[in-house]
């Protein structure tokens, strides 16, 4: 069995059961989401149980939003080939490649697919590329509104090192599923079905977006858990440095890989920039809770999820108790798919909106809501405002934080919030009980 197709359709948001995928056979599921074995029910699992064998964790996502189309994008999709540079937060022997049509309104062709460790710029390196099937088919089309996971691919991956997914658009697409703020250098070609190169030379156009590929799953050893991030500019880590992985995702990632085995988990980063907690907006993607069963409820195994938003609602004039109402909203939401849920205070900005005294006002009264009353509807509340705000002017980010604009962090901004996650009160990953180095305690993390 092979490829997995999810309708994703964005005007009907029908989605079936969430379904538990067990060891390494990739069935089809349409109209609904797919999870791994590392399930939230496996969260106790002890580590010499059978559970803990070999199974699928989400290891890197993205969360898309719909891309230009394509006579404002130049039509330059059509007939190329784009190589995504994805970084796997989990070592394993077998990948799967998820690729996204979900905001298309006709369908997607897919006439190639690659996968290759990542070289010196949009070359590769190991051998050539490993083409990525799907129900055994090299080609593939993506209907309107849905996603696909394309069959097992043996190949190594491991945490930390860069994979190339290369996709030969034989035809151009109608609105691609875009991720534009990918802090990632990818390429697109020349015209040609370069999906076979090792070479870079025919990809001479960096872009710094994800395109059309949006997920990436691992086939682990032994069981892990993932943890989603979800949020908007802050979580997608505007401000940080490009190329240079320094979002508090990858921070967070970080610390967890430094902890004693059961303590590390995939981190996935479902930030969108712009994102709203109450609306649905075109160019800054959809709410939380529209998008939550495809941004999170889909990653194999997911337990965790983190939120951490609502400073543009602030700028949206929208006020305390419609915030509070939301987070417990995506909070039930969570609960609901069975994952453990954790809410965030809003950091501080001076800019705009968020600035005038009523924008301050209610910042106020939401953190003051998370910190007060947010325990009794999530596992668990983070207080990110505290970790960079300056103690001198709580109101305003510490300038060592400050990435310049007043709201967004800098590197070391991420990781005061990656440090602020008390990682104890994460799910972890039990059946890794006595993997991994010793123990590193994190000034703030506990």
């Amino acid at each position: 069995m092979g490829a997995r197709v999810r309708d994703l359709t964005a005007r009907r948001r029908v989605v079936a059961a969430i379904a538990v995928l067990v060891t390494v056979v990739a069935g089809v599921v349409v109209a609904g989401t797919v999870r791994g074995t590392a399930s939230a029910e496996a969260g106790q699992v002890p580590a010499g149980d059978p559970a803990c064998g070999p199974a699928w964790v989400t290891a890197w996502q993205t969360s898309p939003q719909p891309g230009p189309e394509a006579a404002a994008a130049g039509g330059r999709f059509g007939g190329r080939t784009l190589r995504m540079v994805l970084r796997p937060q989990s070592t394993g022997s077998e990948i799967r490649v998820r690729l996204s049509n979900r905001y298309g309104q006709v369908p997607l062709v897919v006439a190639a697919a690659s996968a290759a460790t990542t070289g010196t710029g949009a070359g590769t390196r190991g051998g050539a590329p490993r083409p990525v099937l799907f129900d055994g088919r090299a080609e593939v089309t993506i209907p309107a509104g849905a996603e696909i996971v394309s069959d097992p691919v043996p190949f190594v991956a491991q945490a930390g090192l860069p994979v190339s997914v290369s996709v030969f658009l034989p035809q151009e697409p109608d609105r691609v599923a875009t991720h534009p703020l990918a802090l990632q250098t990818s390429w697109v070609s020349a015209p040609g079905n370069h999906v076979d190169s090792t070479s870079g030379a025919a990809f001479g156009t960096p872009v710094t977006a994800w395109f059309v590929v949006t997920g990436l799953d691992v086939l682990v050893p032994r069981a892990e858990h993932a943890v989603v991030l979800v949020g908007d500019s802050i979580t997608d880590g505007l401000g940080s440095d490009p190329d240079e992985n320094d979002r508090w995702s990858d921070a967070l990632s970080a610390r967890l890989a430094t902890e004693v085995g059961a303590a590390q988990m995939s981190v996935l980063n479902a930030g969108i920039s712009g994102n709203q907690l109450l609306a649905d907006a075109f160019g800054v993607g959809d709410s939380p809770a529209t998008r939550f069963r495809f941004d999170v409820a889909a990653a194999a195994g997911v337990t965790d999820v983190v939120l951490h938003i609502g400073t543009n609602d602030i700028a949206e004039g929208r006020a305390a108790d419609q915030i509070e109402a939301g987070l417990v909203r995506f909070a039930d939401q969570a609960r609901a798919a069975g994952l453990r849920v954790f809410l965030t205070t809003i950091t501080p900005s001076r800019t705009g909106p968020r600035g005038t005294a009523a924008g301050q006002a209610t910042r106020t009264a939401v953190n003051a809501w998370v910190l007060g009353q947010g325990p009794a509807h999530s596992d668990g509340v983070f207080d990110f405002a505290a970790a960079v705000a300056d103690p001198a002017r709580p109101d305003r980010l510490a300038p060592a934080y400050d990435s310049g604009d007043g709201l967004h962090l800098s590197a070391a901004g991420y990781r005061a919030l990656a440090g602020a996650v008390r990682t104890d009160a994460l799910a972890g990953s039990p059946c890794l009980a006595g993997d991994g180095a010793s123990s590193v305690v994190v000034s703030g993390g506990r």
